[in-house]
């Protein structure tokens, strides 16, 4: 959990508090702090009473879980030696030839093409 800079915050469309996913996956937040721990999310101390915040769009609302391909994506990056704050750029970066956001692309399903993209980050 670490604290980001403006360009990085201004990346990220949208940002919900831990109670917020909680009631989203119908879960406690506890569960929601544990997802954090295990590296399944990311989340990070913004706004004026430093709360914990994680992007909107790793939480798919419609079917109540962590978007598919997320938990793996956190893990390749954090692997090739990504910090949070790295990684939440590179997810939110628009790249051209994807198209759109890594990021969107993994709530759009195309978490494969994510994966191969982060694992050639490695080479």
């Amino acid at each position: 959990m670490t604290e980001i800079d403006a360009k990085i915050d201004a990346l990220v469309p949208a940002w919900l508090t831990l109670p917020d996913i909680a009631e989203l996956l119908d879960v406690e937040v506890t569960r929601v702090r544990q997802l954090v721990k295990e590296g399944q999310l990311i989340a990070v101390r913004r706004g004026e009473n430093r709360a914990l915040h994680v992007p909107a769009a790793f939480i798919d609302g419609a079917e109540q879980k962590v978007v598919k391909g997320l938990a793996g994506t956190l893990t390749l990056l954090r692997d090739d030696g990504f910090t949070d704050e790295e990684m939440l750029e590179w997810l939110f970066t628009p790249d051209e030839s994807l198209p759109g956001t890594p990021a969107q692309a993994l709530s759009e399903n195309r978490g494969t093409e994510v994966k191969r993209r982060a694992q050639a980050l490695a080479v």
